[in-house]
């Protein structure tokens, strides 16, 4: 017999009310026990339920940790502890504004519950090693004050960047002087470059002195403590592991870095935030550039052309999945949060709130850091969320694209909304929300209910009467589900919607007077929307396989090829279509179809009594003919310009014995 799930709900001293029966069908529990303090006077209920053999699930996200802490003395005591997971149903929907509506509360607390019964995504790691070698650039006395305070921890070497006095040389540590020039790398693996750089000789007496200037110099470090006090050496260097910056406008800087700095030493883990598949890359083909939009939104320069691809350095990546929401072919997949998880945690919440409140819910994305902590104060303090507004965290909201927009709408719900945490973030997400916008332009769904808000908004209502359109299926990649539901929502299909610049959804246009069919567009297309007729020559396009990278427009020789960023939902979109084509040429001799006819013509136009080798001859002709014929006119013609003499008897012993 299988363990009963137990479910676990305190009303928080009776500030929040609750939906046994709501809560525990979508918790799918066995049971539902309600209390009003769990972390204090029923914290024995508590006790008691994790000495059990069944799963425990406690709704209380605050007192998380007091749980952990609390099943781990159960299993010191008893030598058992149920499996224990806790989920945060108070601060996200049971504290609301006085005038909330219970039932949309309610239908909220289960929507929450229901998309945390859902299975994690699980991401791989790998081991980063540190030998704890320290490089510390900066003044001269920050420098050596914070070696004072990391050397016991590191080795440390500081290459100070002016000519300060050093005291007293140490055999804990290296000093020198330089400039540095370059710095690549991660925790365990930084490279660093310096210019001019002089090692301190400690021998001899009176003040030291340093030596001779290298004009280059390169080091490697596990660890890299910047004190220049001016910009970063990488962009986004919070997310830059083994890196530390200080802030000379901050006071105990020094103290602060060096208290972290002396613990990156031994084994640790990295996730690997992502999976890339190289073949579905549209980065380039035969040194053609194509498309760079992963290399043009990574925060943090993880991600470098690679020839035909891009790669991305594990090391360096934070995980913003940035790349994942731009990424035209889905080369790029996030392993902790992919589409799939998060299409399929967005139906099953705003299924779950429809059934119990019959009505389309909203949606708010938001961080797991500030965005959450936004949250928790808003409803502790103030009206908290609003009572019809699902929250979604995430890392990082970087990490949503116009894809996951456009499936929260096909989910059903009314409005879409993005905390941002700073005017960083909102610039991150501008273009994919612009680009979800634009897909709503004759739609009945206005692109007003796509917003990018700060906290101060969260409790204000919003329009949400009625569903604005049926949910759709959300199965399929990111450009299946960006289709299906822009198509649901579409009033009629007509006319293409047009998009922003760089949209990786378009056509393509091709100039008719310039193509000449030689097909290296053809020929070099990442995807497949190109293609040729099997008969005739003929360029065809299958629109939905576009995605606007731009290497055909970068091959064409004759520069015919023009982009044109568009979202089309017909069917003929789904379908190759000819964009250029003519007649072949027949072939004078045979009359077998080869070459294109312009071309065949616009060359003997050219070349016919222009040129001293076609005047005055036949071998215009040769231009006329297939390759075959043109072999055969070259050496058996009566004028063939490679024709030999006739060739001569062949000589047997008869004709020896004669004579």
């Amino acid at each position: 017999m299988t363990p009963t799930k137990t479910l676990l709900l305190c009303t928080c001293e009776k500030t929040q009310a609750v939906s046994p029966e709501a809560l525990k069908a979508a918790s799918a529990a066995g049971q539902v026990i309600v209390v009003d303090e769990l972390c204090g006077k029923d914290m024995a209920t508590a006790a008691e339920h994790l000495s059990g053999a069944g799963e425990v699930l406690i709704a209380c996200g605050q007192q998380a940790a007091l749980f952990e802490r609390l099943g781990e003395d159960v299993q010191a005591e008893v030598g058992q502890s149920a499996p224990l997971s806790t989920i945060d149903i108070r601060d996200r929907a049971g504290w609301s504004a006085p005038d909330a509506d219970p039932k949309r509360l309610h239908a909220k607390q289960a929507a929450l519950m229901a998309g945390a019964q859902l299975p994690a995504a699980m991401a791989p790691a790998k081991l980063i090693q540190s030998s704890g070698v320290c490089c510390i650039v900066g003044p001269t006395d920050q420098a050596i004050r914070m070696a004072e305070l990391v050397q016991d921890e590191l080795g440390v070497t500081c290459v100070v960047s002016d000519a300060g006095p050093v005291q007293l040389p140490s055999a804990r540590y290296d000093v020198a002087k330089g400039k540095l020039t370059s710095a690549k790398g991660a925790l365990g693996n930084f490279k660093l470059e310096f210019s001019q750089l002089q090692m301190l000789n400690p021998a001899g007496r009176g003040a030291p002195a340093y030596g001779d200037a290298k004009t280059t110099a390169r080091s490697e470090c596990d660890v890299f403590i910047d004190l220049r006090g001016g910009a970063p050496a990488f962009p986004h260097y919070q997310k830059r592991n083994g890196y530390f910056w200080a802030d000379p406008a901050k006071s105990g800087e020094l103290e602060r870095i060096a208290l972290t700095a002396r613990e990156r030493v031994g084994e640790f883990e990295k996730t690997v935030y992502f999976r890339l598949e190289e073949s579905l890359c549209a980065h380039s083909r035969a040194n053609q550039p194509g498309c760079t939009r992963c290399l043009d939104v990574c925060s943090t320069e993880a991600i470098f052309s690679a020839g035909d691809h891009i790669q991305i350095d594990s090391d360096i990546c934070a995980g913003c999945g940035t790349c994942a929401a731009v990424c035209p072919t889905s080369a790029i997949t996030m392993n902790e949060t992919p589409f799939e998880s998060i299409t399929k945690a967005l139906d099953v919440m705003a299924r779950t709130y429809r059934e119990h409140a019959g009505e389309a819910p909203r949606l708010v994305f938001h961080s797991l850091g500030a965005g959450a902590e936004a949250i928790a104060y808003l409803a502790r303090y103030h009206d908290g969320l609003a009572d019809d507004l699902i929250p979604f965290g995430l890392e990082q909201i970087d990490r949503i694209g116009h894809a996951e927009i456009l499936a929260a709408f096909g989910a059903g719900y009314a409005e879409v909304l993005m905390l941002a945490d700073s005017e960083l973030d909102r610039r991150a997400v501008a273009a994919e929300v612009e680009l979800a916008k634009a897909m709503l332009v004759g739609t009945h769904n206005s692109p007003s209910r796509i917003r990018v808000i700060a906290a101060e908004h969260l409790g204000e209502a919003g329009d949400n009467a009625g569903r604005l359109s049926e949910p759709v299926l959300l199965v399929g990649g990111r450009r299946d589900i960006t289709r299906v539901a822009v198509t649901a929502m579409a009033d009629k299909i007509e006319a293409p919607i047009p998009l922003p610049a760089g949209a990786p959804y378009g056509a393509i246009e091709i100039d008719s007077d310039k193509c000449t069919l030689c097909l290296a567009c053809v020929s070099l297309c990442p995807t497949g929307a190109l293609g040729d007729h099997p008969d005739r020559p003929e360029v065809q396009f299958t629109e939905n396989a576009c995605v606007q990278c731009g290497v055909c427009e970068s091959t064409c020789p004759e520069t015919a090829i023009t982009l044109k960023p568009q979202l089309d939902l017909s069917k003929a979109a789904l379908s190759a279509r000819a964009l250029h084509g003519e007649d072949p040429f027949e072939c004078i001799q045979c009359g077998k179809p080869f070459g294109v006819a312009s071309t065949i013509n616009r060359i003997v136009e050219k070349l016919e009594n222009q040129h001293w080798m076609y005047t005055k001859s036949d071998n215009v002709q040769l231009i006329k003919m297939c390759d075959d014929c043109r072999v055969k006119a070259q050496f058996h013609g009566d004028s063939a310009p490679m024709a030999s003499g006739e060739r001569p008897r062949v000589r047997t012993s008869d004709d020896y014995r004669d004579h």
